[in-house]
């Protein structure tokens, strides 16, 4: 599989990570996430993205693949203790958070620690920032990160503490492509791509519910991409995410150990062509609306 060196960090990374909110989230046996991730790894796949609120995911991801550490770079999120909507910004708490990952993990060191869609205006405060930078200083991880979208993204960018930027990059998220990722690109800043394929979205043929999944749902609607309704959707999106310049790896969540060697194998059609990455580009420029937002 392709590997990209990650900004200015010394990890070439497989364009095609793992994500680790659905196994958490969804329910996945330690015997599933073990198939799965054992086989990712002797496909090529060097990156294991997770979080601390994704329920036992990093407990999944430690029991499966500890023994292979050697093997792929860790990322995890600290912020949320136990969900999106309860975040703990106190620098004694986000340690003590990052030390809870290591053993859930069961690692001595990440690679990266990010903060979870922390807000701007927290981020200006500064000690959110001095508390990875402690974690840092203290062994815990090698790098330090932002995750988040819109305008405290670009802060995390411009304020010049962070190695890499995890942000929503897809068919029916395109608003990082001009508001932060040049500036990564200039700064040499690691670049992670969230939600690469959009949700796949498309696969309802009826309004969703979920929330997670109701704004791409209503954003596809409009922009009506033809491809969406062809076999060929999730390479395509796929495919667009990772010719977005800048993008260094695509980070995609499964319970499904077939999925991910299947995404994988889309990848072997190679870069999107420019015209129809064009293409979708103009359909986003034409279609999108103020609202239509990075999605955290």
């Amino acid at each position: 599989m392709e590997k990209r060196e990650l900004g200015k960090t010394d990890m070439q990374v497989s364009v095609l990570g793992f994500g680790g909110a659905e196994i958490g989230f969804q329910g996945a046996t330690p015997a599933t996430v073990t198939e799965l991730l054992q086989s990712a790894l002797d496909a090529g796949l060097n990156v294991i993205d997770t979080a601390e609120c994704y329920v036992n995911s990093e407990e999944l991801i430690g029991t499966a693949v500890s023994d292979r550490r050697k093997d792929y770079y860790l990322f995890t999120k600290c912020g949320h203790l136990e969900s999106m909507a309860k975040p703990d910004w106190r620098p004694e708490s986000l340690l003590q958070s990052i030390q809870r990952s290591l053993r859930r993990l069961r690692t001595d060191r990440l690679d990266l620690i990010q903060l979870h869609s922390c807000s701007e205006a927290e981020l200006r405060k500064g000690d959110v920032i001095d508390a990875l930078e402690r974690a840092r200083k203290r062994g815990y991880t090698r790098y330090i990160g932002y995750s988040g979208d819109g305008s405290a993204a670009r802060h995390a960018i411009t304020c010049g503490a962070f190695d890499a930027l995890q942000t929503s990059v897809s068919i029916a998220d395109q608003e990082a492509i001009d508001l932060t990722l040049p500036l990564a690109r200039e700064r040499q800043m690691g670049v992670i791509a969230k939600r690469p394929i959009g949700n796949a979205a498309w696969r309802y043929p009826q309004r969703p519910d979920n929330a997670y999944h109701l704004p791409y749902w209503e954003r596809l609607q409009k922009l009506n991409y033809d491809f969406v309704r062809g076999p060929q959707a999730v390479s395509i999106a796929l495919r667009f995410t990772l010719s977005v310049p800048g993008v260094h790896t695509a980070i995609v969540g499964t319970k499904n150990p077939a999925r991910w060697r299947e995404n994988a194998a889309l990848l072997e059609a190679g870069p999107l062509p420019a015209d129809q990455f064009e293409a979708i580009r103009t359909r986003w420029r034409a279609t999108a609306e103020p609202e239509w937002v990075g999605q955290t």
